[in-house]
């Protein structure tokens, strides 16, 4: 029998040890010595080159000279950030212009419709129609300065990235709006920058501003530009109000037939106006400039020079939202080099449709979908002999990843991981990944199973997008990487929660020209965010690993004390109380006139019917959540868990309460980049919280 029989036989892919898989097989089931021959050999024919790392990884950041537990980049021969990746590029604009000529005017700009393939816009009417946004713009007295702001409300899609480009072009800054922030914080926000003319892509969306200024909330506001169809009546209720509605077919029309010369930026010149969530209070605008995102983009391109080059040929599918930093810096990266942007149609149930028809070989993601990926492949490895046989594939894989390995061409791809690939088209070469944190078992699985690079990163807006990552040939997981080559990055004390930068764990500070400039109009919360030297101070907690790679330990925000006075980190609970098995979320409240802990605890909904059962309940979901002798098992397994991850006695809760709607964007209890709103959280669940403590006697 041959190799490829053999395997078909048994629906095994090849193995990094052929001769011990041999041993393990029943007598009946080997089929002579030639197949094992067989396989042997193309095992060796088809051993993989390691990729070789752009420096050593013992060693992946170095230390500042004189500077106290500061690092920089390995990849950098000074200490001075990279600023400029390209001579050529240094803002936004030259990104799009050198991307037009390196694609030689290819496809630039991508959407379809339902069941249909895609339609792509060339660079050149990419930049065509940009121009002819911002000449309309001039022609109706908006100014190319600085703090001349244009709002943009809409899902991604071409006209994002036109009207982006074109407000550019002319100088002018773009801030961006999206629905989950809620309509008093867009309000807030039109009103904070002075915004007079939005963008907007449906009705509903222009409907909501209307009924702000109806209310006398937004009076800046005056005009809004449609990019999809509307009726006479949105126009007639505008009219009402004093606020113009324009189609953006009227407005490319006005600036074509009063076209102006562009009035490009300058590198240290604003180019965004990135209003965060936050977890408390009113959005903060995060000024980016030109230069933040150059630099930001060009040291993605440093790290990854010897192991991912873009070409015109990459395509990326765009979904993450263009109004959070990390997208659009990604996206920065496929313009600079000529490469397409695919758009998804709008839904998210549709992605994997349009994944398959894109084909994209550039895939950013959350950790969100990631674990949807991770649990969905398990989920249909729905016998004990299937996930035996995917364990060993990835086992197998994530061998040859620790030896700096990544490929898609073994036979575990071909035999085992071939149609998880195929589900993103086939082609993707690379995947990044940042945000929030990724479990270190299933950024593994994943790396091995899709079979091609995959960067996580750390930062924050205010950092632009990212200031720590992966170093191409290091696919380990459990850390965040190293520090990007446009930032150096420090550790500082932090004595409350026994923190210490010369034990090499604290808060991480950045400095570089990735940094912002501060918040909009709001010097109080810069200074909390910068200090007088120019560094950013994140609120979260490092820890530098031997290697030289940056590992988040625990978040600074949030600490508060118990009434013995002990400091509580919520958020590091929370993170270890996530490990035990029925749990899927869980709110972590203390207050400073109590002693102890308590917890809002969601049940997983496809989890806990199982578990339950063997503790003997059976039941729906929503009665299993009632029942009070389950949750004490789960309160028994979390404090279980809690005690073998080290947590203190009084870092455990004494009680919980079981709730069954998950946390959620659109509930108000998560925010946009799904962190938890605390203060929501806790007027949410007040009674719970209230009966718990009068419940329990210390």
């Amino acid at each position: 029998m041959q190799a490829h029989e053999l395997f078909r036989h048994l629906r095994m892919p090849e193995l990094g040890d052929v001769r011990q898989y041999v041993r393990t097989l029943p007598t009946n089931t080997l089929m002579g010595f030639g197949a094992f021959a067989a396989l042997t050999t193309y095992w060796y024919a088809t051993r993989p080159k390691a990729l070789k790392p752009p420096c050593d990884l013992a060693m992946q950041s170095a230390e500042i000279e004189g500077g106290e537990h500061a690092r920089r980049s390995a990849l950098l021969n000074s200490d001075e950030p990279l600023i400029y990746y390209y001579d050529d590029v240094r803002t936004v604009c030259d990104i799009f212009q050198r991307g037009m000529q390196v694609s030689d005017n290819g496809p630039c700009l991508g959407v379809r419709k339902p069941n249909q393939p895609y339609e792509w816009i060339s660079y050149k009417e990419v930049s065509e129609r940009a121009e002819c946004v911002g000449s309309a713009l001039l022609y109706r007295g908006y100014k190319p300065a600085p703090d001349q702001f244009i709002g943009i409300f809409a899902q991604n899609r071409p006209e994002w990235v036109i009207i982006e480009q074109g407000c550019y072009a002319y100088s002018m800054v773009v801030v961006p709006l999206y629905d989950t922030l809620g309509a008093d914080a867009i309000c807030y926000i039109v009103n904070k920058a002075d915004i007079a003319l939005v963008f907007c892509d449906k009705s509903d969306k222009a409907k909501l501003l209307l009924s702000n200024v109806e209310k006398g909330e937004t009076p800046v506001l005056n005009t809004i530009v449609m990019m999809e169809t509307f009726d006479s009546d949105l126009v007639e209720r505008g009219k009402k109000c004093g606020v113009e509605i324009f189609s953006m077919r009227e407005i490319e029309e006005l600036g074509r037939i009063h076209r102006q010369k562009p009035v490009p930026p300058k590198p240290e010149d604003l180019a965004i106006i990135c209003f965060t969530s936050g977890t408390t209070g009113n959005p903060k605008g995060a000024m980016i400039t030109h230069e933040n995102i150059v630099s930001n983009v060009s040291a993605f391109l440093k790290s990854t020079e010897n192991a991912f080059v873009p070409c015109p040929d990459d395509i990326l599918i765009s979904f993450l939202p263009l109004a959070h930093m990390f997208e659009r810096v990604v996206e920065c990266v496929i313009l600079c080099h000529g490469g397409r942007i695919g758009f998804f149609q709008g839904d998210i149930r549709l992605l994997m449709d349009d994944l398959k028809t894109l084909q994209p070989t550039v895939f950013p993601v959350v950790p969100r979908l990631l674990n949807r990926m991770f649990d969905k492949i398990f989920g249909q490895a729905n016998t004990s002999l299937k996930r035996w046989i995917l364990d060993f594939a990835s086992k197998r894989k994530e061998a040859e990843l620790r030896s700096g390995v990544v490929r898609n061409n073994s036979l575990w791809d071909k035999v085992i991981f071939r149609k998880i690939q195929a589900s993103l088209g086939g082609k993707v070469r690379l995947m990044i990944t940042g945000a929030a944190p990724v479990s270190a078992s299933v950024l593994t699985f994943l790396r091995a199973a899709l079979g091609c690079q995959f960067y996580e990163g750390y930062g924050q807006t205010e950092c632009t997008a990212g200031c720590s990552l992966t170093v191409p040939g290091d696919w380990t997981a459990g850390h965040v990487g190293a520090p990007m080559p446009c930032n150096i990055l420090k550790l500082v004390d932090v004595e409350e929660m026994n923190y210490f930068a010369a034990k090499g764990e604290g808060e991480v500070c950045v400095k570089g020209p990735n940094v912002f400039l501060g918040y909009l109009k709001d010097p109080e919360k810069t200074a909390e965010a910068l200090d007088k030297d120019g560094w950013l101070h994140t609120g979260d907690i490092g820890k530098w690993l031997p290697n030289g790679t940056l590992k988040i330990i625990d978040r600074k925000k949030h600490i508060f004390k118990l009434a013995q006075g002990e400091y509580i980190a919520p958020e590091k609970i929370e993170n270890v109380y996530l490990r035990s098995e029925p749990v899927a979320q869980v709110f972590v409240h203390g207050e400073s006139l109590q002693a102890f802990l308590i917890a809002i605890v969601v049940p997983d909904p496809e989890i806990l019917p199982s578990w339950a059962k063997k503790k003997g309940y059976e039941s729906s979901y929503e009665e299993l959540c009632k029942n009070k002798d389950l949750r004490k098992h789960i309160l028994e397994d979390m404090l279980k868990v809690g005690k073998e991850s080290g947590l203190k006695s009084f870092e455990q809760v004494k009680t919980i309460a079981l709730h069954p709607e998950m946390f959620s964007i659109e509930n108000g209890l998560l925010t946009p980049t799904l962190k938890a709103k605390r203060p929501e959280l806790r007027k949410y669940f007040k009674m719970q919280i209230d009966e718990l403590y009068a419940n329990v006697r210390m």
